[in-house]
């Protein structure tokens, strides 16, 4: 596409099935290797307090550089990033599919985590410069939506099938020709244009402590439930990410061309609804999370009946984002739509904190599976766009990398605060002499019941969003894309 260009219908169109396609890569590669990492373990030898470390570092290689990467869009092109980041992400797939020892699959998998911060660090800006109409812009981020919240519900589907079927390779060569018909499609359709240049905005220390301090702060976060790690070692992590994160507030503070403007929190809309996409995240994440473990650990399923019991969650979430979650926010205003879904999101969590350990899917999962489905279909959709509608036009790609940096960090939180406090009680409860599983069951069930906390949190936090009846109309980037 030229980047001078009008887009029509069909090449934005095209343009989106690319950026959600590379979006739906990310998000399967997570859970798809989440089903795959016992196999993984006993083909390549990891030691149990290693394995971990197959996810945690795409997780700090991913988290650490998107505030950076959505800053670089803006600076050098946000179709540039982009295409760089998708041709990494692809590569290191390839690299770890061919992994023949733990080192090799490592590093692999810290240069997937770069590549996909790369891409999908500016793919929320990319979808706003495509569609600057309310009505078509709140359709696309139904799309993107879907691919993001339903992503790893299907990940977990396709990890089943895939393992067992091919092999765990095949959950990282599987990226290989998606990447490859994606790349080729995105250069010829996505805008390609200049940003404002790396002069504008080129603070490279405050590059480095925002890196290195994100980076960190992940460390510190995943290691909380690791319980061979020593508290002291994980608060000294934490204190050294939490001072480098200090110095880079006080560095944007000081510099000409600061990497984050601090200006941009004084926008309400964009400060609330990224604390909300956190809390939102932490409970979604933590949700599958344990979901998983209480099928197969509890109720006794194999890793294909698993994933297939999350079916649910994933079509309803197609129906409501793509569907429903647009004419809702036309009609009633984002705020309102996304109060709704956090609601329904908290019930389910708190009717799934209930389920007994002879516990019956079609009585006590699938139905809370629907409902969970329903309201994120209702809530991503409009915290995303409610965080993008609060950036000035040429921070649209800081915006983006600043919404995917909360979608991180309450992943992280989310996964490690939920599993450290449902292996705490499971332990206290075996303690007492408490069945096996019953004793898991407790753990999981405190789990549910804290990340309908976060969730009720977000409820409170939507009240700080400022009142409309009608989908807020997002910034048109400029004058990078199309």
């Amino acid at each position: 596409m030229n980047p001078r260009a009008t887009p029509t219908r069909r090449t934005r169109g095209l343009a989106l099935i690319v950026l959600c396609a590379m979006q739906l890569m990310i998000i399967l590669d997570g859970s798809v290797v989440t089903v795959a990492l016992p196999t993984i373990q006993r083909e390549l030898g990891f030691a149990p307090a290693g394995l971990a470390w197959v996810m945690n570092t795409y997780l700090i290689g991913f988290g650490g550089l998107l505030l950076l990467a959505g800053r670089l869009g803006d600076l050098v092109g946000r179709g540039r990033v982009f295409l760089v980041g998708l041709a990494v992400f692809t590569a290191a797939s390839l690299a770890c599919g061919l992994a023949e020892s733990p080192e090799l699959l490592l590093a692999g998998r810290f240069v997937q985590g770069v590549g996909g911060a790369l891409a999908s660090a500016v793919v929320l800006s990319m979808i706003v410069g495509l569609y600057p109409e309310p009505g078509e812009q709140a359709r696309a981020m139904g799309s993107y939506s879907f691919v993001s919240a339903g992503g790893a519900s299907l990940g977990l589907i396709a990890g089943g099938s895939i393992t067992q079927l091919a092999g765990w390779h095949w959950a990282f060569l599987i990226n290989v020709p998606i990447g490859l018909l994606a790349l080729a499609l995105a250069w010829r359709l996505l805008p390609t244009g200049r940003g404002t240049g790396l002069g504008q905005g080129a603070d490279y220390l405050g590059a480095t402590l925002v890196t290195v301090g994100l980076s960190l702060g992940i460390v510190a976060i995943v290691r909380t439930a690791e319980p061979d790690v020593g508290a002291g070692s994980t608060l000294g992590t934490g204190a050294v990410a939490l001072a480098l994160l200090l110095a880079f507030v006080w560095r944007q503070t000081r510099a000409a061309r600061p990497l984050l403007p601090l200006g941009i929190f004084r926008s309400r809309l964009l400060s609330a609804a990224n604390l909300v996409t956190v809390l939102v995240v932490a409970a979604g994440l933590g949700f599958q999370f344990l979901t998983a473990l209480y099928l197969q650990r509890v109720l006794g399923y194999d890793a294909l009946t698993t994933g297939l019991a999350f079916l649910p969650t994933p079509v309803v979430i197609a129906v409501v984002s793509l569907l429903l979650s647009a004419r809702l926010s036309a009609r009633i205003g984002g705020p309102a739509v996304l109060r709704a879904g956090l609601v329904a999101v908290a019930a389910g969590l708190l009717l799934l904190g209930r389920a007994p350990v002879h516990g019956s899917y079609l009585v006590d999962v699938a139905p809370v599976l629907v409902l969970i489905g329903l309201g994120m279909g209702l809530a991503i959709p409009s915290v995303i766009m409610l965080a993008m509608s609060g950036a000035d036009p040429a921070q649209a790609g800081l915006a983006s990398g600043l919404n995917n940096t909360a979608q991180q960090v309450g992943g992280a939180i989310g996964t490690a605060v939920l599993a450290t406090l449902a292996a705490s009680h499971t332990a206290g409860s075996l303690a007492t002499g408490a069945p096996a599983v019953t004793a898991l069951r407790d753990g999981y069930a405190l789990g549910f019941l804290i990340a309908a906390g976060f969730v009720l949190l977000g409820v409170a936090a939507t009240f700080a969003l400022p009142t409309t009846r009608r989908a807020t109309p997002a910034p048109t980037p400029a004058p990078c894309p199309a």
